[in-house]
């Protein structure tokens, strides 16, 4: 099986080196410092759950070279979706499946806009992993890789994804209604990017603090509302689940939103906090904790980078 990933940070770093590891043929599509560095000295995973160094992987920022594969991991972060999407045809064969593992809930139709309902297929990624440093990945909690055909069957070729997961060390599922795990994800995701960077603290603060956990809470009723308005089946003990998944991730674990923030680069708010007050509207669901995160973060949206 040949892999390429598109967009080679945290999600597509971790999840692409383990496999890598593991023997897959993996190649990672990458840009500047970070290209540079896998290039000529590989690529680190440092993580709790076993460090890796693979002195040698295969790195390109140019999709040609890679030529048609039989899986595409689709991480790029979302501001980045419109320019990355013109580097997949060149990935494109006969039975290529590419798999969006970015956050909101938006992804898949853009991706049948770009390559085709044959080819697109539903992902979620369970991690929290960020690029430390150019051809390192730091990974701190998670790792779960969740995917699926559009239309829930199952087919051969996600079948085979399934099987090459298998010894590369982190949960794999092959889910047969990927639109209910694509929603499940953004309502936790939501709560968890919002709440840890409207606060600038990692979950173990927000889970000790009897207010703040309360206010989380209410946020993921308000996101839980909205999935149902929308008529996805998301399940009514999410909120409980919610906060016993929090409480148990160690208390150092940052969203990729917050690092994003503390590190000056863009945020991916429009498409979190900023979807559910504007997916909340279009059927009818107040969403107050939402619109606050979002509020309060906008000034922050575009970074301070150069």
């Amino acid at each position: 099986m040949r892999i390429a990933i598109v967009g080679s940070g945290g999600v597509g770093g971790y999840f692409g080196g383990r496999l890598a590891a593991a023997g897959t043929d993996v190649t990672f599509l990458a840009r500047g410092a970070h290209l540079e560095a896998l290039r000529t000295r590989g690529l680190q995973i440092q993580s709790a759950k076993g460090d890796v160094h693979l002195p040698r992987v295969r790195a390109t920022d140019d999709p040609s070279a890679i030529g048609a594969v039989d899986v595409v991991f689709f991480a790029v972060k979302l501001y980045d979706t419109q320019s990355a999407l013109a580097a997949l045809p060149p990935l494109i064969g006969s039975d290529t499946v590419v798999l969006p593992l970015q956050n909101g809930v938006e992804s898949v139709d853009r991706l049948v806009g770009a390559v085709g309902q044959a080819h697109a297929g539903g992902g979620v990624a369970y991690v929290s992993a960020v690029i430390a440093e150019p051809g390192v990945i730091r990974h701190t909690a998670m790792d779960h890789l969740i995917f699926g055909e559009v239309d829930g069957r199952r087919s051969p070729r996600l079948e085979r994804l399934l099987e090459a997961c298998g010894p590369a060390g982190f949960q794999a599922t092959l889910s047969s209604n990927i639109a209910v795990d694509i929603w499940t994800k953004f309502v936790r995701l939501t709560v968890f990017s919002g709440m840890t960077a409207v606060t600038r603290s990692p979950i173990g603060v927000i889970v000790n603090d009897p207010e703040l956990f309360a206010m989380l809470k209410a946020a993921c009723l308000e996101a839980l509302a909205v999935a149902r308005a929308k008529g996805v089946p998301v399940s009514m003990d999410m909120v409980e689940d919610v906060a016993r998944a929090y409480q148990a991730l160690p208390p150092q674990t940052k969203a990729s939103m917050l690092e994003d923030l503390e590190r000056g680069r863009r945020l991916e708010l429009p498409w979190l906090s900023g979807a559910m007050v504007r997916i909340g509207r279009e059927v009818g669901v107040d969403t107050p904790i939402h619109s606050f995160m979002t509020t309060v973060l906008n000034p922050h949206v575009n970074g301070t980078l150069g």
